[in-house]
C-alpha cells in the first residue's frame, strides 16, 4: 500500500482547521529539541512501536497520525513501520521539518545539535580514514575496515535504511536529560517530546 503525503502547506491548512490531532517528530530527541513543529511531539524511529504509539492515542485512532522528521526520509521508514503493523491512517508531511520552516510554520527552536545525517557521515569518513591509515602503516589487512564500511553505505543506499544511523541515535550525546522541560511521549522510554545517509533524513 502507498503510504499517503501531505505538503507543509496542506499540513499547516489542516492544523489551522483544527484537523491535525497528533503529528510524531521520529528525529532524535537532540534533533528534535534544536528545532521542531510546535504541536509535533517526539517518538524516535529507533524506539518506534506503533502498537504502543496507537494505543496511546486515546481513542483517536480514527484520526490521521501524521509523521514527519527532518527533511522525509525517516518518516516515510516510520510509515512503513505503521503499515506494516496494519495501521493505515499514517500521513507522511513531505520534505520534513526543513520545508516546514520554509513554508512558515510556527517552530520550536532550542539547543543546536549536528544532525545524524552529518554524525552518520563524520563516523563514516572517520572509519574509512582509519582503515586506509592502519592499512597502510600497521598491517594490509586494516584496508578491510575501509571496504566494510564502503559496502555498509552501498547497502544503505540500496535499501534506504542506515544501519550506523541507527546505532548512532541511540548514542548518549543524541538524547535530552530527563531533566528537559519537554513533556515525555507516552509511546517512548528514554527520550523527550513536546515530540539511513539517505536514510537520516
Amino acid at each position: 500500500m502507498a503510504i499517503t503525503t501531505i505538503s507543509p502547506q496542506e499540513l499547516a491548512a489542516r492544523q489551522e482547521r483544527g484537523e491535525v490531532n497528533d503529528l510524531i517528530d521520529v528525529r532524535t530527541p537532540v534533533e528534535f529539541r534544536e528545532v521542531h513543529v510546535t504541536f509535533a511531539r517526539n517518538v524516535p524511529l529507533d524506539r518506534l512501536d506503533p502498537n504502543a504509539v496507537m494505543n496511546a492515542r486515546n481513542g483517536a485512532n480514527q484520526q490521521p497520525l501524521y509523521v514527519i522528521c527532518r527533511s522525509g526520509n525517516r518518516a516515510n521508514q516510520a510509515c512503513e513501520k505503521f503499515l506494516a503493523a496494519g495501521f493505515i491512517n499514517i500521513v507522511n508531511v513531505a520534505g520534513g521539518t526543513l520545508a516546514c520552516e520554509q513554508a512558515g510554520l510556527p517552530v520550536a527552536r532550542g539547543k543546536q545539535a549536528i544532525s545524524l545525517e552529518r554524525q552518520v557521515r563524520i563516523a563514516a569518513g572517520l572509519l574509512v580514514l582509519a582503515g586506509a591509515a592502519l592499512g597502510y602503516f600497521v598491517n594490509l589487512n586494516w584496508i578491510g575496515l575501509s571496504a566494510f564500511v564502503g559496502a555498509g553505505l552501498a547497502f544503505a543506499g540500496i535499501t534506504d535504511t542506515c544501519g550506523m544511523g541507527m546505532l548512532l541515535a541511540r548514542m548518549p550525546w543524541n538524547q535530552v536529560p530527563k531533566t528537559s522541560d519537554s513533556k515525555s511521549s507516552p509511546a517512548t522510554t528514554n527520550c523527550e517530546s513536546k515530540p539511513r545517509s539517505s536514510c537520516c533524513g
